[in-house]
Parts: structure tokens; C-alpha cells; sequence
């Protein structure tokens, strides 16, 4: 059979698991990246995200033979959006090539003109694409990567490999988070894209999955649950319910309710009722003892779950309540997972969350759509407890950071130096970032509307210190700023924005 000989700079329709075909670049990996064992694969940057993958040859389709065949079954806004910048790509390849041959005619060259197309079949290597820096594949792979003609046609001529990745153990795809504009786009991809091995004898982790790239989610025919309508969790409804999810909703203030029921969400009137009558029900809730309280309490969870049923709690608390709740749901024959949240009321409303995951991974699978629809990017971290313990890791940097910029900002102050200036030399440095730069200009604006609350924080801090105590680690750092906190929430700012840490310094 024909083969079509893939190279580096050749654009491509790269498929990865669940998700939909994408266009992309074969580009050459990071020199430290290896590539997956056992597997003919290319890697391959994707248009309109920031996302990079090893892409198996079967699952790589040429791009110009199957565009229109892809335009027809992706109509997603992202999609449209990945497909503009590939134009834009060609348009200025093109640009560049044709302003190149009008320099060498002025010299009184003549530079013959590469058509821009993409290989297939007989056709010779394609170059004009290529990135001056990128090596072929050739020079390090002497035997190319094909992709088997399974027909004839560009809408019939190749098949997708529908066989999910997590049954291939030897494959493993990373992806990076996706952004508009990445938060770093000067670092080297190589530090951005983690590669997490198997290994004999530790907990399996597995790596990111993207959301739907196409910006448009199959949502699933099971029935969803959500306990819970707080900043975090009334954003993820809204998204749910977006992407055409159906949604039961309770909550302990009746009335916050009542919104999501004019967007379409049925009204439960217990979390009991709730569990009882949803396929999956997650939970999303301000600490341990109010997520204790929602399984195990009168009209709970548990009073609810039946064989077969699903909970996830989203909240962020101890890895000791959540063994707790893993152990009462699984008794009943529920099954269970924890889905912290990495993220704030913005990001939620947004669909931007970073979901950790872990527990029963085939509740994950379940979710998928309901991931997809809520975050950008999902981790699955391995038995329960596991995303909890990371989830107060991240937030005890994150309100440690915060306190430490609060008591820049006032330090500042205090030796007559511009607040304003300190933010701008902040922002060109090393450290800049959209969480430092809104927060600084929320503090001087003195905006401290939550975006998430100040008591939150405070409790993240309390109980990763307590994590520390238990594993005999220090957490000095952590201790000093959850003693700021203690003192904000003492000045009444509790209800207040983490930033309004500062007012901690100023009283």
C-alpha cells in the first residue's frame, strides 16, 4: 500500500484520545524530551493552543487532503480559530517565500518557487514549511514514520485509531495547559511540558488532559448533581449547564438556586434527593466539616447513594476527610472521586479551572465531558487523598506568595518608595504574572471584592501546615503567613479577597 512520509514542518490533523481530529506542525521535540516506546509517533505542536504532544502515526492525517472533511464535522469556536492561525501560518510562509524571490530577481538571481503543499503519497519532501532550526526527522529517526492509504478519497482515505491511550501502557500523552497567551511564552517548551514516568513501585500518575479543544462539548446522557453555589461552584453550574449538561442543583441558601433554574437546572431538595435521583453528584463546599456534613449529615449524600452511583467532592480539604468520605460512599456501593480545583470565581466563570483528580479512575472517565466543560486542563493523580494533598500544596504557595507581595507593597510604602513603581519593575521581572498584576492594582484600588475569600486561604494555609506536622516536614513559611491571615481575618476581612492581606500590614 502507498504511504504518505511525514517530516518535520509538515501540517497535519493530529488526533489524541477522546478529543477531536486538530490541525497541527510536526516540529522536532525538546532535545531532553524521549520519545514514548514502542510506538511510530511524531511530535506535534497544535495551532491555537499552547499544547504540544507525541502524536502515534495512525492517529496523523495530512492536513490540506482532509481539511474539508474536518471543517464539516468541527464547528466549535476554537476550532475555527486553530484553522484561521494554520492560514495565517501559510499565508505569511508564502509572504516570506515570495519577498525571497523578489530579492534574488533584483540580484539578478532566479530562485525557483517551492509550491507550499503538504507530502503525500509520491510526492518529494516538503521544505518550505520548515523552521530554519528544526532538524528532519530523518537525522535522528532513520526510519520515517508513515501513514497506511486505507482507501481512496480524502474523506474515506484514512482511519482514526479509536483504541483509548490509557490502554496502551508504553504511550503516554502530556499536554500543556491552554492558554490565549501563555503566562511564559519565552521558556524553553522543554520546561514547561512535564514528563512523568511509570515507575515500579510508586503511585502511577497520569499525565494532563486537555479539555475540548474545539471549544464545543459532547455532554454526557448522565445525570449530574451539584451540591453547592458558592463562588466556585455557581461558575461551574453556569458552564455545565452551557455545554448542555442536566443539571439538579441544591444549595443551603434556597435562594441561590433560583438562577440556575431559569438557565435550565432542575431543583433538588435534599442533597439525599439529589444523590438518590443524579447518576453523578459532585460537591463543592467551604471546608471539612461542611463537606462531613453533606454526606454523613441529616438528608445527606450518603441517605442517597445507591450501587453504581458516583460522588466527587470538589472541595478543598484534608486528605483525611476525603479517606473518610471515600470509605462511607464505597460502603453503600457508590463509587468515588476527589476533583479539587486549582483556581478562582473569575477562571470558574470562565471554564478555566485546573481539575486534580483521584480515586476510582473510571469515575474520572465518566466525567469527562463534565471536566471538559468546567477547566482546561485535568490531572488524574492517582488514589484518593493524592489531589488533596496537592491541592493545599499549590494553595499554600499561592497565600504565601500573596502575603509576601503584600508586605512588598507596604514595605514600600513605609521607606517612601511608589507603590505604582514597585508594580511596574514587578511586572518586567522575573516574577510577572496575571495573578500579581491584578492583585497589586486590585490592592491600590483598594478592590477587594472576592474573587477567593480571605478565610479560604487561611484555612488551605492551616490545614497544609497540618499535612507538614503529620509527614515531620517544616513548613516555616507557611506558618508565618497563615499568622498574617489570622490577623486579616481578626481586622474582618474574612468575607474580603486573599489580597486584602494587606490590610494586615497597614493596622
Amino acid at each position: 500500500m502507498a504511504t504518505v512520509h511525514l517530516r518535520i514542518g509538515d501540517l497535519v490533523w493530529g488526533k489524541l484520545g477522546r478529543y477531536p481530529p486538530w490541525p497541527g506542525k510536526v516540529v522536532s521535540p525538546p532535545k531532553d524530551l524521549k520519545k514514548p516506546r514502542g510506538k511510530k509517533c511524531h511530535f506535534v505542536k497544535f495551532f491555537g493552543t499552547e499544547d504540544h504532544a507525541w502524536i502515534k502515526v495512525e492517529q496523523l492525517k495530512p492536513y490540506h487532503a482532509h481539511k474539508e472533511e474536518m471543517i464539516k464535522i468541527n464547528k466549535g469556536k476554537r476550532f475555527q480559530q486553530a484553522v484561521d492561525a494554520v492560514e495565517d501560518f501559510l499565508k505569511k510562509a508564502k509572504g516570506k517565500e515570495q519577498n525571497s524571490d523578489s530579492k534574488a530577481e533584483s540580484k539578478g538571481k532566479k530562485t525557483p518557487t517551492k509550491p507550499l503543499k503538504i507530502l503525500e503519497e509520491d510526492d518529494e519532501d516538503l521544505s518550505a514549511l520548515k523552521d530554519p532550526s528544526e532538524k528532519d526527522l530523518t537525522d535522528s529517526d532513520p526510519e520515517p514514520s508513515t501513514l497506511e492509504r486505507l482507501g481512496a478519497g480524502p474523506g474515506s482515505g484514512y482511519k482514526w485509531d479509536s483504541s483509548p491511550v490509557k490502554d496502551d501502557p508504553h504511550f503516554h500523552h502530556f499536554l500543556l495547559s491552554q492558554s490565549e497567551k501563555p503566562a511564559s511564552s519565552m521558556e524553553p517548551i522543554s520546561k514547561r511540558l512535564k514528563i512523568i514516568e511509570e515507575d515500579t513501585g510508586s503511585t502511577s500518575i497520569q499525565a494532563a488532559d486537555s479539555t475540548a479543544i474545539n471549544g464545543s462539548v459532547t455532554p454526557t446522557d448522565k445525570r449530574i448533581g451539584f451540591l453547592g453555589l458558592g463562588l466556585m461552584g455557581s461558575g461551574i453550574v453556569s458552564n455545565l449547564l452551557k455545554m448542555g449538561h442536566l443539571v439538579t442543583v441544591w444549595n443551603r441558601t434556597a435562594e441561590k438556586c433560583d438562577l440556575f433554574i431559569q438557565e435550565g437546572a432542575r431543583l433538588g431538595r435534599t442533597p439525599a434527593e439529589v444523590a438518590s435521583t443524579c447518576d453523578i453528584t459532585f460537591s463543592c463546599v467551604s471546608d471539612p466539616k461542611a463537606a462531613r456534613d453533606l454526606v454523613m449529615g441529616p438528608s445527606g449524600v450518603l441517605q442517597g447513594i445507591r450501587p453504581g452511583k458516583c460522588y466527587i467532592e470538589m472541595s478543598t480539604v484534608d486528605p483525611e476527610t476525603i479517606t473518610e468520605l471515600s470509605q462511607v460512599i464505597t460502603s453503600r456501593g457508590g463509587r468515588f472521586l476527589e476533583a479539587p480545583v486549582a483556581g478562582s470565581q473569575q477562571l470558574s466563570n470562565d471554564g478555566m479551572l485546573v481539575i486534580l483528580a483521584a480515586g476510582d479512575r473510571t469515575v474520572y472517565e465518566d466525567c469527562s465531558s463534565c471536566f471538559q466543560a468546567m477547566g482546561k486542563t485535568s490531572f488524574f493523580l492517582g488514589e484518593a487523598g493524592n489531589a488533596a494533598r496537592m491541592m493545599l500544596i499549590l494553595n499554600m504557595v499561592q497565600g504565601s506568595f500573596m502575603a509576601t507581595i503584600a508586605e512588598g507593597l507596604t514595605l514600600a510604602q513605609a521607606t517612601g518608595q511608589s507603590q505604582q513603581t514597585f508594580l511596574d519593575i514587578l511586572s518586567q521581572g522575573q516574577m510577572a504574572s496575571t495573578f500579581v498584576d491584578q492583585k497589586c492594582q486590585n490592592i491600590l484600588q483598594g478592590n477587594f471584592k472576592p474573587d477567593y475569600y480571605l478565610k479560604h486561604i487561611q484555612k488551605d494555609l492551616r490545614l497544609a501546615i497540618s499535612m507538614g506536622d503529620t509527614a515531620n516536614h517544616p513548613t516555616p513559611m507557611a506558618a508565618a503567613a497563615n499568622e498574617v491571615y489570622k490577623r486579616a481575618k481578626a481586622l474582618d476581612q474574612s468575607d474580603n479577597d486573599i489580597s486584602a492581606v494587606y490590610r494586615a500590614y497597614i493596622h
